[in-house]
């Protein structure tokens, strides 16, 4: 991870942009985009006969021509497979062994919004051990509305005016909830059918052509983060169509609007007292020695009242969201060394200092003529599947001001969990439909399935994790990592072995084993 100091602007942005788009669901209107009656290959109903396996025309990824890189043509909507179709973007990475070859391992990182394709054909060699990449084709696809799949596009511009997610009266509550539908309508008239179809649901159903489409009788599989609900709800429709799956930083899809805004809230929380922890006793910290959380909080005070500013660009300023969310990303690595450095760079500042880069002199702000055009639409994924998975929907402004107060509660110190909190925000005013509802867990035909999370993931709480477990007893076996960070399986000799044991040869971790924490 580049430094936060150089990376902070890019990483608010990234993080804005995905809680700023809406998409997906019922049209408020009711319209219905007319669909083309172009022949679908593998575009059949739940359960029907499998497609061609020559269906994908597989090419040499531009990006590394060791993979390979195709489109499948599906459906948009499955309950009308003869309809409107759309290009699923496929990418490939042939076994290393073929002798030893197992079979697929399909695979998704997460998001909502992130590509399975630049995963399997970019990240995978470095992601996996040798002995998966020697025994496994790793097959990444973009999900729809993602990437090269008819990805979900937006006006920059609207994007760019969105109100405040902190809305203080219902006055402006009832903006929110208007921009939202205005957004939403922006987005799906420039993304077209596939904006009403964005939902994990109809994921799994193309993951299942995507099956057939490869040949195989069965399939490995390998999620992460939000990619765990692909692979649970695709646990839920096809379990017998599975060899063995592995999902890190479980989603629990069960969970209402309450508990899934100050649960997350809480992982947050955890994560700041892990990170205070972790500085009190380590003297590299830049914070070693201090009041962590008393820094941290005045910090934050500060940037309330508009004294602090971003190292990078000393013209603008840094609100106490910025500073929150970049460190709610740095406690994604866990990234600490360098957040500790940035919250002593922000406590040094004194307040009308003009801040200048070490051996610097201030940079005045680039005149608009300097800089490049923006683009008119932009890939805005978040909402288009979020929105459809969850009927979090509050609808008014008291309702809405519960919810933020229970947040701040579980979390005072991270005030909350910006994303998920600009998450929900973003599908106020959206039609209380939703394709894809929240619903306990229910797997009856699949294998044991290995499920991974880290004791103190700051975006999914273990509870998360847990949860699924006791939903699908029978059904899976949970591993926690008793670390902290995001990802799991790369953590040490313990995660990778679970997995890789695992998927090789179908061996699991005995019930009750951990892995410790490597940090």
């Amino acid at each position: 991870m580049q430094p936060l100091f150089r990376a902070l602007t890019a990483a608010l942005a990234v993080g804005l942009l995905a809680t700023g788009v809406l998409a997906g669901g019922t049209s408020a209107s009711g319209e219905e985009t007319q669909g083309a009656s172009t022949p679908v290959v593998g575009a059949m109903t739940h359960g029907r006969a499998p497609a061609s396996s020559d269906a994908i025309d597989w090419k040499p990824c531009a990006q590394d021509a060791k993979a390979e890189c195709g489109t499948l043509r599906l459906p948009v909507d499955w309950a009308r497979p003869g309809g409107e179709t759309f290009d699923l973007a496929v990418a490939r990475r042939a076994a290393a062994d073929p002798d030893r070859r197992v079979g697929v391992l399909l695979v998704n990182p997460g998001g909502p919004g992130d590509s399975g394709v630049d995963f399997a054909v970019r990240r995978a060699p470095s992601h996996f051990s040798a002995d998966t990449l020697s025994r496994f084709d790793i097959v990444g696809f973009d999900p729809r509305g993602v990437g090269g799949s008819r990805p979900v596009m937006c006006s920059s511009k609207l994007l760019a005016e969105r109100p405040s997610s902190y809305p203080r009266n219902q006055a402006e509550f009832d903006q929110l909830a208007r921009y939202n539908r205005t957004l939403r309508e922006d987005c799906r008239r420039h993304t077209g059918p596939v904006f009403d179809h964005a939902d994990t649901l109809s994921v799994v159903r193309d993951m299942d052509a995507l099956r057939r489409a490869l040949g195989e009788r069965k399939i490995n599989y390998f999620g992460h983060s939000y990619g765990t609900l692909i692979g649970q709800q695709y646990a839920e429709e096809y379990g017998d169509r599975i060899r063995a799956m592995a999902l890190t930083a479980n989603v629990d899809h069960s969970l209402g609007t309450l508990q899934f805004i100050t649960s997350s809230a809480a992982a947050a929380e955890d994560s700041f007292q892990q990170f205070v922890k972790w500085c009190e006793s380590t003297s590299s910290c830049a914070l070693y020695g201090r009041d962590v959380t008393a820094v941290w909080d005045a910090v934050l005070a500060r940037a309330d009242r508009g004294e602090i500013r971003d190292p990078e660009h000393p013209d603008q300023p840094l609100t106490a969201h910025d500073i929150t969310l970049s460190a709610f990303k740095a406690f994604y690595g866990p990234d600490r060394d360098e957040l500790a450095a940035l919250i002593a760079q922000l406590d040094s500042q004194k307040p009308g200092e003009e801040q200048k880069k070490p051996g610097e002199e201030q940079k005045k702000p680039r005149q608009q003529t300097d800089q490049v055009p923006p683009q008119q639409t932009q890939a805005a994924p978040f909402h288009a599947v979020f929105c459809q998975d969850w009927s979090m929907r509050p609808k008014n402004y008291r309702e809405y001001a519960a919810l933020t107060q229970a947040e701040l509660q579980a979390a005072p110190h991270m005030r909350g969990t910006p994303r998920v909190h600009e998450g929900v925000a973003g599908c106020i005013g959206w039609p209380s439909r939703v394709n894809n509802p929240e619903h306990r867990l229910r797997i009856t035909e699949a294998p044991k399935i290995l499920l991974l999370h880290s004791r103190h993931d700051p975006a999914n709480h273990f509870s998360w994790a847990a949860n699924v477990h006791r939903q699908t007893r029978e059904t899976t076996v949970l591993l926690p990592y008793e670390g902290a960070g995001h990802s799991v399986y790369g953590r040490n000799d313990c995660t990778r072995d679970a997995v890789d044991d695992y998927l090789a040869e179908l061996i699991l971790p005995a019930p009750g084993s951990h892995c410790e924490s490597s940090a």
